[in-house]
């Protein structure tokens, strides 16, 4: 039998992947407004894509409507752990 990946929202808990809306990996903020086009470039077409843990943006979409951080082996798709913006983030 295949179980369907599990994330656990901090305000609705443990639910079936199907119910959020995935929102790509976290990334480093905007270049300014005035940078070279090459910057702009990088920071809306360029993605890390690792192998191995993650972390990603994450939506609750047919619940409460909350975006979460969940950190995600993309190895093996699964979760590690999942929590608010002020708990879990990429250093």
């Amino acid at each position: 039998m295949t179980v369907a990946m599990l994330l656990t929202c901090p305000n609705c808990g443990s639910r079936s992947v199907e119910e959020f809306a995935y929102g790509g990996e976290v990334r480093p903020p905007a270049p300014p407004q005035d940078s070279e086009p090459r910057a702009w470039f990088g920071y809306v077409y360029e993605r890390v894509n690792r192998a191995g843990p993650q972390t990603e943006w994450w939506c609750h979409t047919s619940g409460c409507q909350l975006w979460f951080l969940a950190e995600r082996d993309t190895t093996s798709n699964r979760v590690l752990r999942t929590g608010l913006p002020t708990d879990l983030h990429d250093a």
